[in-house]
């Protein structure tokens, strides 16, 4: 900016004391003040805009830079696959050249026969409860009928006879 020493400070406000009188002075200081506030807020934001302008070139410089050794990754990644690929296809078709004979696939193919059909086994007669096999028999419930006989059996005294 403009070099401003003390003398010519001190010349311009001398100068501005004549013209202007001492009675208007402070109020055009006061603007001048604010003018110049203005101008370097207004310059601030234009370095700052241009900061941001240089840094976001930066910064899309570094995203083709990446960009591009992405690519060069890929396409070294594709041509080792593509070599490996073909080198595993000549030494298979070289290691399976003397199994095939020359016979089709087609008919020498093992076919499974189709599955058979299985009766699931269930007696539909017989009623299934939800309560578990394994509760059933801690708790001492009767999972079988008994036939009258046998219940009659089960339940006589020991000393009665059974035939009287």
């Amino acid at each position: 900016m403009i070099d401003f020493g003390f003398d010519k400070i001190a010349l311009i406000g001398a100068v501005a004391l004549i013209v202007i009188g001492p009675e208007k002075l402070p109020r055009v200081a006061r603007t001048v003040g604010h003018m110049l506030g203005k101008a370097q807020r207004y310059v601030a934001d234009v370095k700052a805009e241009v900061n941001r302008s240089i840094e976001l070139d930066e910064l899309k410089k570094m995203k083709t830079q990446f960009e591009d050794a992405a690519r060069d990754v890929e396409q070294t990644v594709r041509t080792e696959v593509h070599e490996a690929k073909s080198s595993f296809e000549t030494e298979w078709s070289e290691a399976t050249a003397g199994l095939g004979g020359g016979t089709s696939t087609a008919a020498g193919s093992y076919v499974p026969p189709p599955p058979e059909y299985r009766h699931p086994k269930k007696n539909w007669r017989l009623k299934r409860g939800a309560t578990p096999q394994w509760y059933k028999q801690r708790q001492g419930i009767r999972t079988k009928a008994l036939s009258g006989a046998a219940r009659v059996a089960r339940f006589r005294p020991p000393g009665a006879r059974a035939g009287r």
